[in-house]
């Protein structure tokens, strides 16, 4: 095995790094639509020739770039059962969500990379696709299919390009079933594009420097992640933490096992390894979507979260992004439950449901290691706008923000992407520019954050009116249990949906809504949840309290209600403030 010195191993991994982050700014400028352009909901990532992660883009949400490696490894398998080669020129298609992919409209394009003959890694694009030809437009909010087939197309490690020759009769298959063909198919070229950029820098990259050295340069680089993190745990007293938090499920039916479901992590130190075990989470859904895929979904909400708690780059500065995090790591998750479900069983709809694991195993962390954590976060939503015209469809992906809970030393971040999704909402413009909706409110929630030291994230409130005929379908969470508060802090405030129709009547809607008819002049309107706070609100500074009055976040009667702070005509009553406190110490009362 050859050996390779630190500086040169340092800049292979900084050139590894920056085809990743290239290949993603390429993909960006050349999609279509906005949920990609905008949203930024796509990954690349250059892999080895068994499917490891080298590098991926660090611009692009880690519920992507994260799952590529999956992908990677079972094209690998799939085509080793079917006796398949790779050869310069394919382009691969895979979005099987029991074969890598997190659901199926998370499609990835694959590019093996060749040197002298020889494969040698692959260059992977993933990304979010407006519709895959399923039940109901768009391709989210689906949360009525009762099986993987009624979700859309399934693409399993499929030639679109061979050898380079366009498989045409794959493509026209796609155009034929997608209820937005263009879009679909102009994201695709633009993801094979991006590919192809990756590979021909990644054989550029191996030209200059000699295929033993790159090897042997990613080599070093995984060794190098893999002995972080492995000194990060160590770091972490022995021991076992339990969390238990809940999701909605379908808080409108029936059956008790579709609603009110437990998500359980104990997680378990020994030295320098992690064991994360999730026995206790509820069963399986067999007929509803929100089951979550062990490769693609779970285990990406468990590695990223541990890394980002137990390595902040605030902190620890860069650390490459590779298979090497996740070596010490082992995921326990009994076959047949929420996070580990049995085929057929639905998951287009695991985001949110993935996002609350994340937000889980925050929670157990918080037992070990209480200064590095959040408070519970506010999930997000994704929302499924579309219509018809003539005999066209539009539709557009909205994805709706969460909060932060309160840190340590900082307030929860306010209306933004949580955990593991990382991408952006929609720029009002883009939409009205687009689309035949009118964003008639966009605003921060009010007197709504969740007190704490460090007070929790607030929630937006974003309101979208129909100018003509459409519909929405909606996948969310968050409107029954409350973001945990942590250490003193309070629980933060749940989501809320409504359908304000067109004649003032104020329709409430759960937090997953199949499709729903919408006529012209209706609104829907989301409010967003606040995460938890984080610390004794008492404790937080005056002058903190002071400046979220003036910002209009919450009112001088909150501020003494919840804080023991009082202001007078906008100023604050410093010596009052004190004795309010001081009172409220003496009798104990929580806040």
């Amino acid at each position: 095995m050859n050996q390779i010195d630190p500086v040169t191993a340092s800049v292979i991994q900084g050139a590894l790094q920056n085809i990743a982050i290239e290949m993603g700014y390429k993909l960006m400028r050349m999609s279509y639509s906005s949920i990609i352009r905008e949203s930024e909901d796509f990954g690349t990532a250059l892999t080895d020739a068994e499917g490891n992660q080298l590098a991926e883009s660090l611009q692009s949400t880690p519920l992507q770039s994260g799952p590529i490696p999956g992908y990677v490894k079972n094209v690998i398998e799939v085509f080793r059962r079917r006796g398949t080669p790779f050869r310069p020129g394919d382009v691969i298609m895979h979005n099987d969500p029991y074969g890598g992919a997190s659901h199926g409209p998370d499609i990835a394009l694959i590019v093996p990379v060749f040197h002298d003959g020889a494969l040698v890694g692959f260059a992977g694009t993933t990304a979010h696709h407006l519709d895959v030809g399923a039940l109901s437009p768009g391709s989210c909010g689906i949360v009525d299919a009762i099986d993987v087939y009624a979700e859309g197309l399934q693409f399993k490690a499929i030639k679109v390009v061979d050898g380079g020759v366009r498989n045409e009769a794959v493509w026209q298959i796609l155009r034929d079933n997608v209820r937005a063909p263009d879009l679909v198919v102009g994201d695709m070229e633009a993801q094979v594009a991006a590919c192809e950029i990756g590979a021909e820098r990644f054989r550029e990259l191996i030209g200059r420097y000699g295929i033993a050295t790159v090897e042997a340069a990613s080599r070093a680089l995984m060794d190098h992640s893999e002995r972080m993190m492995r000194q990060a745990i160590a770091a972490v007293p022995d021991g076992t933490y339990r969390a238990e938090t809940f999701i909605d499920g379908f808080l409108d039916d029936p059956d008790p096992a579709r609603r009110e479901l437990p998500i359980v992590v104990s997680i378990t130190v020994s030295g320098d390894e992690m064991t994360v075990d999730l026995t206790g989470t509820a069963p399986q859904v067999p007929d509803r979507p929100i089951n979550m895929p062990l490769v693609g979904t779970v285990d990406i909400a468990i590695w990223l979260t541990i890394r980002s708690v137990l390595l902040d780059s605030d902190i620890h500065g860069y650390i490459p992004q590779n298979s090497g995090l996740t070596r010490p790591i082992r995921i326990v998750a009994p076959r047949g439950c929420l996070a580990n479900p049995i085929f057929p069983a639905p998951v287009i709809a695991r985001f949110t449901p993935g996002n609350q694991l994340a937000d889980t195993v925050m929670k157990a962390l918080a037992q070990a290691v209480p200064e590095k954590v959040s408070a519970g976060i506010g999930n997000l939503k994704v929302i499924a706008f579309s219509g018809l015209r003539g005999e066209t469809h539009w539709v557009h992906m909205e994805i709706f923000e969460g909060a932060y809970g309160g840190r340590f030393r900082r307030d929860g971040m306010d209306a933004v992407d949580t955990l593991y999704a990382n991408t952006r909402n929609n720029p009002i413009e883009d939409i009205e520019s687009h689309l035949p909706m009118r964003v008639t409110r966009y605003e921060l929630r009010e007197n709504a954050a969740a007190p704490g030291r460090s007070r929790g994230g607030i929630g937006a409130v974003r309101a979208f009116q129909f100018l003509e005929p459409g519909g929405f379908s909606v996948e969310g969470e968050g409107h029954r249990f409350r973001p945990w508060g942590f250490s003193g802090g309070a629980d933060g405030v749940p989501a809320e949906l409504h359908l304000i129709h067109a004649d003032g009547r104020d329709e409430a809607l759960p937090s997953k809504v199949p499709y729903h008819p919408a006529r012209a002049g209706d609104t829907f309107l989301a409010i967003g949840p606040c995460g938890g706070g984080y610390g004794d609100p008492l404790e937080r500074d005056p002058a903190r309290v002071l400046d979220d009055v003036r910002d209009g976040l919450i009112s001088a009667g909150k501020a003494l209600a919840d804080y023991g702070v009082v202001i007078r005509d906008g100023q604050l009553d410093a010596a009052a403030t004190a004795a309010e406190r001081r009172a409220r110490a003496g009798q104990g009362a929580p806040v």
